[in-house]
């Protein structure tokens, strides 16, 4: 069984740096948001540190926020993280059959959007080391920003604080917009969530429903609706 050289390890380590500088950016505005809710900078990091998920994460604070259940918060990052399942199947055709499940539950930690990007676009085989040095970085990253916002958070004014809590809906506009603009699916899926969420936190006996179930059910009904649809087909582009 084959790991790896230091030669890819360093290699890793230097195609995160652009992956460790977007994500100091992004988990800033999270410790920010955790702050928000009374989170300390400890548990900000481990929330960071044990999820690297920024979907999963900033969703689970609207249902930390409001002491919502552990199976709330469970089915709610179960199918908000589902694709993580899809892009490790990915990733298993690249690396070493022999490879042993340290290694595969070592790689499998790190595997986020950026990260699986970076090591599918890597030529040949796909070596421990060069995804421990992807991780490393840009994990590194994901923590430090996460660190800065929440003591950020605890130390500056209540309403500077909710002026860079603006961030995050910047940073999901900012990624809806581009496709929405180049697909009509992509723009009914956008436009039917938020019919959707406003439908249940105005309608009567609907909005009692607690805010993490209420995300699970749109999330799960959009979603369905927009694959019967508009389903993508097999060699389309995604």
């Amino acid at each position: 069984m084959y790991v790896g050289k230091m030669s890819d390890f360093r290699d890793g380590c230097r195609d995160a740096i652009p992956i460790c500088l977007g994500y100091i950016a992004v988990s800033f505005a999270f410790g920010i948001e955790s702050s928000k809710i009374g989170m300390t900078p400890f548990q900000s990091v481990m929330t960071s540190l044990l999820n690297v998920t920024s979907a999963g994460q900033f969703s689970a604070l609207s249902i930390i926020a409001a002491q919502g259940s552990f199976i709330e918060l469970m089915v709610l990052q179960f199918i908000i993280n589902l694709r993580y399942m899809l892009m490790s199947a990915a990733l298993s055709q690249k690396i070493d059959p022999e490879l042993s499940l340290g290694h595969r539950l070592g790689i499998s930690y790190g595997v986020t959007d950026e990260i699986f990007g970076m090591s599918i676009l890597r030529k040949g085989k796909l070596y421990p080391l060069y995804s421990y040095g992807l991780i490393f970085v840009s994990v590194f990253g994901w923590i430090l920003g996460t660190l800065l916002g929440a003591m950020a958070g605890e130390v500056l004014p209540h309403r500077l604080i909710s002026c860079l809590g603006l961030a995050i809906y910047g940073m999901f506009i900012a990624i809806i917009v581009p496709d929405t603009r180049t697909s009509n699916a992509v723009m009914a899926v956008v436009a039917a969530g938020m019919l959707f969420s406003t439908v249940f936190t105005y309608t009567p006996v609907i909005c009692n429903i607690s805010s993490g179930f209420r995300i699970i059910i749109v999330t799960v009904a959009v979603a369905a609706v927009a694959s019967l649809i508009a389903p993508i087909k097999e060699g389309e582009d995604e």
